[in-house]
């Protein structure tokens, strides 16, 4: 179909920083975009999962969010800013005559079932080259390939992978318990070979890193495979609490694709299931399986509610009586004395016994999930050549400013394994985030790319699967104070973290896009004081957007 060029708006419908989603051709919608005098026509929609981008965030430095998750996109070119976008938006051309606004484009580009494009990419020409392995399969991965490919990285990429299937949306197994890859492949292993050029090469285990020799060590016939960038992007090892009974058949744990096929299979109608631990990924299995009609939903925390100290007991309250309405049953501030084996079939558990306040207790279980967090999948790197220094006592892997490994020269380490200053404090701290995994790969990716490394200081952003979907911001670890707008009983709420009164997080429910403008107000230094805030201040009409406000937008990026 070729582009027709049609009048979507007056030109003065449309003020300097504002962004209007208009109708283009039948079911057609393009997103509107003014800076100043100059107009932009994107996609109307995000290519995550979908959110209307109009209601988003628009800065005066040409970023547009979803007002969903923080994927980001750049409004001039459609290009992505942010993960966890996997594709960049359509841009269109926009001018104005006769006091309206014209837009050129292709319609079926302007259909939501084609609201992407294909990437730019620099296909890979040179050979002779070691290239950049990268080890690891997951968000920072994909998007560390897509980063290096779009900033014009021309040599070889092998990625080096333990599990079987290519890259896919994780964040899918615990929030919805997904058990085919094919549905949640970001890039089909195909996909990554032919448009990406990538040797991808799964169910492959790394056992060692010989940093003298440039070298990674494969498998127990010890196959070496040399780099000149690698990059590492293991991410994480489900723990298991030390307790007698950890290791029966139906204990599980969630990280990857047989983990959830195993609790898909035991979480059927009728069956008991005992969830260890309050975890994000505890809750969003519990959400998954809610309406299974099972017999039962036991979860055992340490706390006194649910996230009491990322969220504060007030959000932990309200997300615990969300559970509780949908038939979960809580054993808080509970701990586990053991798994009980079946007196039937010794080889799998039927009941987990734990000391409460009031005594003992026996819980019955046909299925038992531990949700206790994870350790960094580092393991191969305790005892190879170079990393003596790197690795700090949980396994994490501490980096500068760049995502450079301490001391190892041409080496990066990113996602949940990262030990990594935090913007603005400098504090040096792991986060378990998607993505920030997924921003870290495109980070490395350019400046692997265009040789020019940048600081990484972009803030990290997380959503949870729970009541109406829970939208997080920031660091808010070791919070002093919460300023807290609306009732988190009712779903709906903005919490505002404070530390040495300053806002450090922000979490929200049926409030968007109040997570995604304080990203950005973070990110530019312009999140309003905490007496501001207790004072009514309402962050979404401090102005990012409008030319006016460019020289402080820029001034403070």
């Amino acid at each position: 179909m070729s582009a027709k060029t049609i009048a979507v708006l007056d030109e003065s419908e449309l003020k300097d920083g504002e962004m209007k989603q208009v109708d283009f051709e039948g079911e057609g919608k393009v997103l509107l975009a003014r800076l100043g005098d100059k107009i932009h026509a994107t996609s109307a929609f995000c290519t995550h999962y979908g959110a209307p981008l109009a209601k988003g965030v628009l800065t005066a430095d040409g970023r547009v969010v979803c007002p969903w998750h923080g994927a980001c996109f750049n409004v001039c070119t459609g290009d992505i800013e942010d993960a966890p976008a996997p594709n960049p938006i359509h841009s269109f051309k926009a001018y104005i005559a006769d006091n309206k606004i014209h837009v050129t484009a292709n319609p079926s580009d302007t259909l939501k079932s084609n609201l992407s494009r294909q990437p730019k990419l620099s296909a890979a020409t040179v050979s002779n080259r070691k290239g950049v392995v990268i080890v690891g399969g997951g968000s920072g991965t994909f998007h560390c390939v897509e980063g290096l490919r779009e900033h014009g990285y021309n040599g070889p990429i092998t990625v080096l992978s333990r599990e079987y299937y290519s890259p896919i949306d994780r964040t899918k197994l615990s929030k919805a318990l997904i058990t085919d890859p094919a549905k949640i492949e970001l890039r089909s292993p195909e996909e990554l070979k032919t448009e990406y050029g990538v040797d991808l090469r799964t169910s492959t285990e790394v056992t060692a890193v010989d940093v003298p020799a440039k070298e990674v060590v494969v498998g127990q016939n010890k196959e070496r495979v040399p780099y000149d960038t690698l990059i590492l992007a293991t991410g994480g090892v489900a723990r298991r609490l030390p307790i007698e009974g950890k290791d029966l058949a139906n204990v599980y744990t969630l990280r990857g694709i047989d983990d959830a096929k195993k609790i898909d299979a035991a979480c059927q109608e009728g069956k008991r299931l005992v969830v260890i631990g309050s975890s994000f990924i505890s809750m969003e299995l519990v959400v998954a399986v809610s309406n299974r009609k099972l017999a039962s939903i036991d979860v055992i925390g340490l706390e006194e509610v649910p996230f009491d100290s990322i969220l504060g007991k007030q959000v932990g309250q309200g997300l615990m009586k969300f559970h509780i309405s949908k038939g979960a049953r809580f054993h808080m501030q509970s701990t586990i004395e053991k798994i009980v084996p079946s007196k039937t079939d010794s080889s799998k558990a039927e009941a987990v016994i734990l000391k409460t306040a009031d005594g003992q207790r026996t819980l019955p279980a046909d299925a038992i999930v531990m949700g206790v967090g994870v350790a960094p999948a580092t393991q191969f790197l305790k005892g190879s050549k170079g990393f003596e220094n790197a690795l700090d006592k949980s396994g994490g892997v501490v980096v500068d400013q760049f995502l450079q490994v301490k001391g190892v020269e041409d080496v990066y380490a990113i996602g949940d394994i990262a030990i990594y200053p935090q913007p603005g404090t400098g504090e040096m701290r792991r986060i378990e985030h998607w993505n920030v995994a997924g921003n870290q790969g495109r980070a490395v990716g350019k400046t692997i790319a265009e040789g020019k490394p940048q600081p990484y200081v972009k803030i990290p952003v997380f959503w949870s699967a729970q009541g109406q979907q829970l939208r997080y911001c920031g660091v808010g670890a070791g919070f002093d104070d919460i300023i807290m707008v609306g009732n988190p009983d009712e779903m709906k709420f903005i919490a505002y973290y404070v530390k040495d009164d300053k806002v450090v997080a922000v979490a929200s429910m049926q409030n968007d896009p109040v997570v995604s403008k304080a990203s950005e107000l973070m990110r530019l230094g312009m999140m309003p004081s905490p007496a501001e805030l207790r004072g009514g201040k309402d962050i979404l009409s401090v102005d990012i957007q409008t030319v006016s406000a460019k020289g402080r937008v820029l001034s403070a990026n």
